[in-house]
């Protein structure tokens, strides 16, 4: 990722630690895929919830209750198995790239509650971080005992 005007240390630090896998962002799915989120797109979570309903309405109209109610459990079975974890994904991946885009977007996303952190320690113990934690300080903790463990290893 590049760095941007409005970057700094911390969020870069971040990035690093993600990178290397010391670290671990947490993002709050629900409330990042509703409408009036930066990331939702609606035709991921509408169209296909829509046309399982109107085919399930068609199987039971043009033929009997019993291909509807079985369009409807298929239906229902694809979007639990097949698409959440797509959209589940998705989201993840465009609420990241969102927020480690600038320090700014961090910032407000933090705050709102959307995000958390959490690191696994070199010796064993885990460290988490979320709304009412600093993350700049979560960020310069990990880094300093990873660093002291890096040399070590």
């Amino acid at each position: 990722m590049s760095t941007s005007a409005r970057d700094t240390p911390e969020l870069a630090q971040l990035r690093a630690l993600l990178a290397a896998q010391r670290v671990k962002l947490g993002v709050h799915i629900r409330r990042m895929n509703s409408p009036g989120s930066p990331v939702y797109r609606m035709y991921e979570n509408v169209w296909p919830a829509a046309t399982i309903l109107v085919t399930s309405f068609l199987g039971t109209w043009a033929v009997h209750f019993y291909l509807g109610a079985a369009i409807l459990g298929v239906g229902c079975w694809w979007w639990i198995a097949k698409w959440l974890p797509k959209i589940k994904d998705g989201v993840f991946e465009r609420t990241s790239a969102l927020v480690l885009h600038d320090a700014k977007q961090f910032d407000y996303w933090w705050v709102a509650g959307v995000l958390s952190l959490y690191a696994a320690m070199p010796d064993g113990s885990e460290r988490a971080a979320a709304k009412r934690d600093d993350w700049r300080e979560f960020v310069r903790i990990v880094s300093a005992e990873t660093e002291q463990e890096a040399p070590a290893a």
